[in-house]
């Protein structure tokens, strides 16, 4: 049976009035002692978590995470934003009636306010984004800060997104790794609306397993019911799934996929019939598969060593897996494919091929298609001929686009591309211009060339457009057990 055990949350902190002088100081020595004591004992469960939800330190790092974020300036269902609660409440009063409001359990989270986005390269298919009042935000962000640090001690290896010091280029570098490793068969699996599916009482009955304060329950189970209120002004239960755009879902989501990653790597955990090379190597002469999973939020893929009829065989487990907690695989995105066809995954294009001029295949890493496709048509959303917009604006928002998206894909086989993107900028730009000013292209040569000739790069008021093919190829490294947690470098007493 699980041990119940409070954190000692009202415990004071040895090292002294500065540690409590400093928000973030005091939370990041919390958030350290939960994770140490949730990766010392699996089976504890955690009481009298509340109080450290609505504790000051808490909530002034929670609302400074709510106001350092990019949807800072967007209104919930309330119409508030962070600037107007600072300028006509100010953040001290806003805080500590909200603290009381916890305290007395008078806080009633409120419905998000509903907001539908293209989804990227899907033409006519929206995104559900639910948008919480600042207020929601800030309580979200709090439990957060304490939920986080102990399931962060659960949470598998083989998981990428939402998670503190991971990224997306860990998932493709494992999968890299494991393909050159005879992983040839893949399942590349999507599941089917995710956050809006996720089974209210599953997902609870996976915190119970670490959480026993009803009181930080009962506030989840709040915020999973608040309700949407859509864009024509109606209100919609949430009987099931959590609202993309909270700040808790992404969260909520990786603990009640942590299913899945558990299913398939407790082989691979000291003492199964996937931990060690040997034992791996007696499964494949028996005929065995061996598996391993990549999981990056909803997307995820798993690496077979073994049969087509293999991997048939583990998607319908897989299936059976997900079952319970209300999820289920989507037919349309969910395939199964050999490393030599190649597979699209968070953006990159993941193939064998074989080298050129020699009889060795190698695992290339491609920007794929889709991507390509997006960040053509932003630069075309810039630079359209009949645009009066300011070429020094167009060069900024240009660079900012440019800059993000190459700094993604540099890890990439992509210097062929980043020239090509080099190159279609540079001529959206000069035909914008022609047209605008109603240049000949001598003109264009008087205004790009200097007194010798040479091509100089497109600039106004001191802002030179960016060069993608000026950005140097470099491999990325796997990490494997080697990432650390926010929390490692803590040593809380």
């Amino acid at each position: 049976m699980p041990k119940d055990a409070p954190p000692n949350g009202d415990a004071p902190i040895p090292h002294g009035p500065p540690a409590w002088a400093d928000p973030r100081t005091r939370v990041s020595e919390m958030q350290a002692k939960l994770h140490r004591w949730a990766a010392a004992d699996p089976g504890r469960r955690f009481d009298d978590l509340f109080n450290l939800v609505y504790d000051p330190a808490t909530l002034q790092v929670a609302f400074d995470l709510v106001k350092g974020n990019h949807g800072a300036s967007t209104a919930g269902s309330d119409g508030q934003t962070v600037a107007r609660i600072e300028t006509e409440m100010g953040t001290p009063e806003f805080l500590h009636d909200l603290r009381t409001a916890l305290k007395t359990r008078e806080f009633v989270p409120q419905p998000v306010r509903e907001r539908k986005i293209p989804k990227p390269g899907r033409t006519g298919k929206v995104r559900r984004l639910g948008i919480p009042t600042v207020t929601d935000r800030v309580v979200q962000a709090a439990l957060k800060l304490v939920l986080e640090p102990i399931f962060e001690a659960d949470f598998q290896p083989v998981s990428y997104g939402f998670r503190p010091k991971r990224r997306a280029h860990d998932a493709i570098a494992e999968i890299h790794l494991f393909g050159t490793q005879g992983y040839d068969w893949v399942l590349d699996a999507d599941i089917e609306a995710c956050f809006d599916r996720i089974d209210h009482p599953a997902l609870l009955d996976r915190m119970r397993l670490r959480v026993k304060d009803k009181r930080v329950l009962r506030l989840v189970k709040a915020f999973l019911k608040a309700g949407i209120l859509t864009e024509l002004g109606d209100y919609e239960d949430t009987r099931t799934g959590t609202p993309q755009g909270g700040i808790l879902s992404p969260l909520l989501a990786n603990i009640a996929l942590a299913v899945l990653d558990e299913h398939l790597h407790t082989p691979w955990q000291p003492g199964g019939p996937m931990s060690t090379n040997m034992r791996r190597r007696r499964r494949g002469w028996k005929g065995l598969p061996n598996w391993r999973l990549v999981r990056y939020a909803d997307d995820f893929v798993v690496l077979v060593r073994g049969s087509h009829g293999h991997v048939e065989a583990l998607r319908e487990d897989i299936a059976q897996v997900l079952a319970p907690m209300g999820l289920r695989l989507s037919p349309e995105k969910t395939q199964i494919v050999h490393l030599d066809e190649g597979f699209d995954f968070l953006g990159f294009r993941i193939q064998r091929r074989r080298k050129r001029g020699t009889t060795k295949s190698h695992v290339y890493t491609f920007v794929a298609a889709a991507p390509l496709r997006a960040i053509k048509a932003k630069i075309r959303a810039l630079t359209p001929r009949t645009s009066q917009l300011d070429l020094e604006v167009a060069l900024r928002r240009l660079n900012l686009i440019l800059r993000g998206w190459v700094n993604y894909f540099r890890h990439a086989v992509a210097k062929r591309t980043f020239d090509h993107i080099r190159n279609f900028t540079w001529w959206r730009i000069v035909r914008w211009q022609r047209t605008r000013r109603r240049w000949r292209w001598k003109d264009v040569r008087r205004w790009l060339t200097d007194r010798q000739g040479r091509w100089q790069p497109i600039r106004a008021n001191g802002i030179e457009l960016f060069n993608p093919a000026a950005v140097p190829i470099v491999r990325y490294r796997y990490r494997g057990s080697k990432i650390p947690t926010p929390w490692s470098a803590c040593n809380p007493a």
